[in-house]
């Protein structure tokens, strides 16, 4: 298993989406485990598999390939993780690997702190959603998480280093300035 330096080393503000994506997996309803890409740029979840097991082609590449589909790279990007082995493995490695312009980080060993914005988006999840929502099976989990992150999270849910308003509203404003210049 391959492990990287941390490049990220806590700066949680690239300035501009595109630049640098996190993700993590956390266990979802006891039975599921969901994995996630938050791009730093604007908080918006931009890839994201809830699965039934933690095998990486169930987790981590699904939720690469979501991500790259909903934000096609632009220039290049700096991929931050923890050490987990999906995060490591071959099969992973090969599929980052098919674009140069990714380059690899990952926290430091035991150190939560290092990829907090990732942690947070898990702890935020639990207190605003799954803490209050049981789900019965696999099928209404995806669907529960379907809707936090598609229907609230990136869209209404207001985020204090974003200036108070969503991912959804920030890129707006940030497509605004960019034409307004």
């Amino acid at each position: 298993m391959r492990r990287f330096d941390n490049l990220l080393d806590r700066n949680f503000a690239p300035g501009q989406p595109g630049r640098i994506w996190v993700s993590d997996i956390a266990t979802h309803q006891g039975w599921s485990y969901l994995t996630t890409t938050i791009d730093l740029g604007d908080r918006r979840v931009i890839g994201w598999q809830l699965s039934r097991s933690l095998r990486a082609a169930d987790t981590v590449l699904p939720a690469w390939r979501s991500a790259v589909a909903t934000r096609p790279l632009t220039g290049s990007l700096i991929f931050h993780s923890d050490q987990g082995v999906q995060y490591g493995c071959d099969v992973f490695m090969d599929e980052v690997g098919k674009d140069k312009r990714v380059t690899r980080s990952m926290s430091r060993k035991g150190d939560c702190w290092d990829n907090a914005v990732a942690e947070s988006f898990f702890k935020t999840l639990k207190c605003e959603w799954t803490n209050r929502y049981t789900c019965r099976d696999h099928n209404q989990a995806e669907l529960s998480v379907f809707e936090y992150i598609e229907s609230f999270y990136n869209t209404k849910r207001a985020h204090s280093s974003l200036g108070y308003v969503s991912p959804d509203e920030y890129a707006a404003q940030q497509l605004t300035n960019t034409n307004a210049a």
